[in-house]
């Protein structure tokens, strides 16, 4: 790591909710991947400097909830207009045949690491659900493999079924086989052993993460799962209420709400994150808050497949944590979080319930502001999945940081440059990307990437799927 200070920057955004902008100098000093100092300062002898001036600082963004593999399944046909549970049966489950070789799942995760390094997002949770038995390659460490060379920090929450689910498996590749329950907790404790770290900013983490509670596995499997990741010391994550299908369905089989149904098998608390959550009643809302269960917010993917819009102002104002995520690139074909963010800013304005007096005829104009997205993009989604040194630009935490580079037309006439990456929409350029202190992304360009290379080998497989 090299001694740095970043200099000159007309903004800095600090991702905290309480403090959202940096006072008395936007300068940052950076020793051994840790913010050393911030304010007016001066460069030392030997020490790199990074000239920010035109540009706007912010915490590197935290992407909590991913679908690597999906990177290259972006806008097929066959799925492009359809909801949650038809769509599944016709992108992801239909197209996983044609990940049975590990150069597939290796570019797609290349492919979506790159975009979203490219959109300054320095920390991946990648819910990777593609294992079956007898799979002929190492799918969890081709995934941390291709974050280490980007350099970016990740979170694997392993995901994967110990069943079929009948509503999209009645026609599955052998590539969607369920494992059995041994099987997944062995995996998910080797992956523990061989790739875990300890501590508030560790570059590796592992999360227990079926893909579906009940859905894709066996009521009474939920708590095994819930307890043998505790002993293991990691968190918990799946999917929840997507849908309002999964509120009607939890109702009709278990008698109760979705959350309700995973919190009698132990998967609520601080310890455990939903992606989704969009369909949740006000006791779901306050049971959040009150046991600090997570929600993964991916606000693209929700409207891409008419899923409805989650509830999250709500959610802040109760203190639920909240993280900002872009789901996998099937749904969401604009896979960055520069786009997740534009949008999370946009479209809670629109929704009608935001008002103060509920249900109204239009929206309301700030019921998500610019810094509300930037702390649940950043420090919001890496305190809810136990990243406690990472997302904030403060003395003392990790030098996860995104230069951005407002020399763009679409920032010309900003009054507030600092608002420009998430409300002037679109991809800004970076001036550079810093991961732990490293320099991942610089001049818009990631260094020792043939991205020419990229887009033949994505093609190239594209067109065998096709």
């Amino acid at each position: 790591m090299t001694d740095l200070l970043i200099k000159g920057a007309a903004h800095l955004m600090t991702g905290r909710r309480d403090t959202p902008r940096a006072t008395g100098g936007n300068d940052l000093r950076i020793r051994g991947g840790v913010i050393t100092g911030i304010g007016t300062l001066n460069a030392e002898p030997g020490e790199r400097v990074l000239d920010a001036a035109g540009c706007v600082v912010y915490p590197g963004w935290v992407n909590t909830h991913h679908h690597l593999f999906q990177s290259l399944l972006k806008g097929i046909p066959g799925g492009i207009d359809l909801p949650l549970v038809p769509w599944l049966a016709a992108v992801p489950v239909k197209y996983r045949r044609f990940f049975d070789r590990e150069e597939v799942l290796r570019i797609a995760a290349r492919v979506g690491l790159v975009e979203l390094a490219l959109s300054g997002c320095s920390t991946v949770s990648d819910h990777q659900y593609h294992y079956y038995p007898g799979i002929p390659f190492d799918a969890s460490a081709v995934v941390f493999e291709e974050a280490e060379k980007l350099g970016l920090r990740f979170v694997l929450a392993r995901g994967g079924q110990t069943q079929a689910r009948a509503m999209t498996d009645e026609e599955a590749p052998p590539q969607v086989m369920p494992e059995s329950l041994e099987a997944f907790l062995a995996s998910v404790e080797r992956d523990v052993q061989r790739f875990h770290q300890r501590g508030p900013m560790p570059m590796r983490t592992v999360v227990s993460a079926i893909t579906t509670p009940n859905w894709s596995c066996r009521p009474e499997e939920l708590k095994l799962m819930a307890r043998e990741a505790r002993r293991l010391g990691i968190r918990l994550h799946s999917h929840l209420s997507e849908t309002y299908d999964y509120v009607r369905w939890a109702r009709e089989v278990h008698d109760c709400t979705p959350l309700e149904f995973v919190e009698s098998h132990e998967w609520v608390g601080p310890d455990v994150w939903y992606a989704h959550m969009v369909h949740l009643s006000d006791a779901e809302l306050k049971r959040c808050a009150e046991t600090g269960t997570g929600i993964a917010h991916c606000p693209q993917s929700n409207a891409r497949l008419g899923s409805g819009i989650a509830r999250i102002p709500e959610a802040l104002a109760l203190g639920v944590p909240v993280g900002l995520a872009v789901d996998g690139a099937a749904s969401n074909e604009a896979a960055d979080m520069a786009s997740e963010a534009h949008m999370a800013w946009l479209v809670h304005r629109a929704d009608p319930r935001a008002g103060p007096r509920g249900p109204q005829p239009g929206g309301l104009a700030n019921a998500m502001t610019v810094e509300d997205v930037v702390h649940i993009g950043t420090a919001g989604g890496a305190k809810m999945m136990g990243l406690e040194g990472v997302g904030v630009l403060e003395v003392g935490q990790a030098a996860d940081i995104a230069v951005y580079d407002l020399n763009e037309p679409r920032h010309f006439g900003l009054h507030d440059p600092a608002l420009g990456p998430v409300a002037s929409g679109g991809r800004t350029p970076l001036r550079a990307l810093l991961v732990h202190g490293r320099v991942v992304v610089e001049r818009d360009t990631i260094p020792g990437l043939d991205l020419a290379a990229l887009r033949a080998d994505a093609q190239r497989l594209v067109s065998m799927m096709l």
